[in-house]
């Protein structure tokens, strides 16, 4: 978004934030139309790898995967040529939200093993042609603020000296911010890796990464004023986006204890994030307010990938063919052609790898 570095804490942070905040009301709308939506995870976790392996900052990040997502939703592409268009995202917005030396090279990116594995070769001319027709679907304009860039502004006010951390004030401030900060990074990782978050406008995901934070950190109390004020969200309005954040959580969480389980000899492992000896769950996490909410989700348009249907892990779980939605635009279809024949590798980008999620919590 070609923004200062730590634009935050310049003298026109707020008035950036505001016309971020405009911004995101014009953004276009998000379908889950899809045919391939079923492969989305994959590609988002191809574009992480591969934004990781360059050292690119989140917005670019962000932005490569919310640009795959608005170009699947209006578009019927092979899986093959899924590839390319992934990958162009993340050249496309690296070059929008990075220095120019920072953006990758060509011959750096054929030359990654992920690449090869694949058996995947970019030309210079196909990138071009499909950064090209990127650009003309977005009418030139790749001004999309995402949660990354939100979370930015939220940040520096996410940790107060008043805050309290399991009833008691807080002994070492230093260690607080450092744990909101790379919670809140884990969090915005997870609403990458589902289009359901695309549900929720960029800003209250940022939001709801940070109070998800806090509930994990144990700060009380979860939504204070300041932030409330600060973002505009009251904890109500937060709390279906915030308890997807934290059944993703839960979820790793377990899988890390398994896995510790599994490598150690000990009859059990030690959960996470004790309290009073018993592990956390999500209702300690949340309490559900009297009027229930109705917790949407997108509705995804399934259909047959062409070629084999082992590309995902996660195949075997894909559904048949089914009709779309009565209404529902059909998508176009791509039909360029792809310089070379691609093999999926089996094994999808994990979120807790990078992340970890059985880090103990900081001492009072």
């Amino acid at each position: 978004m070609e923004l200062e570095g730590q634009w935050w804490k310049g003298e026109l942070a707020e008035d950036i934030y505001h016309a971020l905040r405009y911004k995101e009301l014009r953004l276009p709308v998000y379908k889950g139309q899809s045919p391939q939506l079923s492969l989305r995870r994959y590609f988002a976790d191809l574009i992480a790898i591969v934004s990781n392996h360059f050292k690119l900052c989140p917005a670019a990040r962000h932005l490569a995967v919310y640009l795959l997502d608005l170009f699947m939703d209006c578009y019927d592409i092979s899986v093959q040529q899924l590839h390319m268009v992934a990958l162009s995202c993340l050249l496309l917005a690296s070059k929008f939200e990075e220095r120019e030396d920072c953006v990758p090279k060509l011959e750096t990116l054929n030359g990654l093993g992920c690449m090869s594995s694949m058996n995947l070769v970019l030309s210079k001319q196909g990138l071009l042609h499909m950064e090209l027709l990127l650009l003309e679907t977005f009418q030139w304009n790749l001004y999309l603020p995402t949660a990354a860039h939100f979370i930015e502004y939220y940040l520096p006010f996410a940790v107060n000296e008043s805050d309290l951390h399991d009833g008691w004030p807080m002994t070492c401030m230093e260690k607080t911010i450092l744990y909101m900060s790379k919670y809140a990074d884990y969090f915005l990782e997870v609403s990458l890796q589902d289009h359901a978050f695309l549900l929720f406008v960029p800003s209250l995901v940022a939001a709801a990464c940070v109070a998800s934070s806090r509930v994990i950190l144990r700060l009380s109390p979860a939504w204070p004023p300041r932030l409330q004020c600060l973002t505009a969200y009251s904890w109500e309005q937060m709390l279906p986006c915030v308890e997807r954040l934290l059944l993703a959580h839960d979820s790793d969480v377990k899988e890390a204890n398994k896995q510790k389980c599994q490598q150690s000899s000990a009859p059990s492992a030690q959960v996470a994030y004790p309290i009073q000896g018993q592990s956390v769950t999500l209702h300690q996490y949340v309490q559900r307010p009297n009027s229930q909410y109705i917790q949407q989700s997108c509705q995804p348009v399934v259909v047959s990938a062409q070629g084999p249907a082992t590309y995902l892990t996660h195949a075997a779980s894909m559904q048949a063919s089914t009709a779309p939605p009565h209404g529902l635009v059909q998508p176009h279809t791509i039909s360029a052609p792809m310089d070379a024949k691609v093999n999926m590798p089996t094994r999808a980008h994990q979120v807790n790898a990078l992340y970890p999620c059985a880090a103990p919590c900081f001492d009072r």
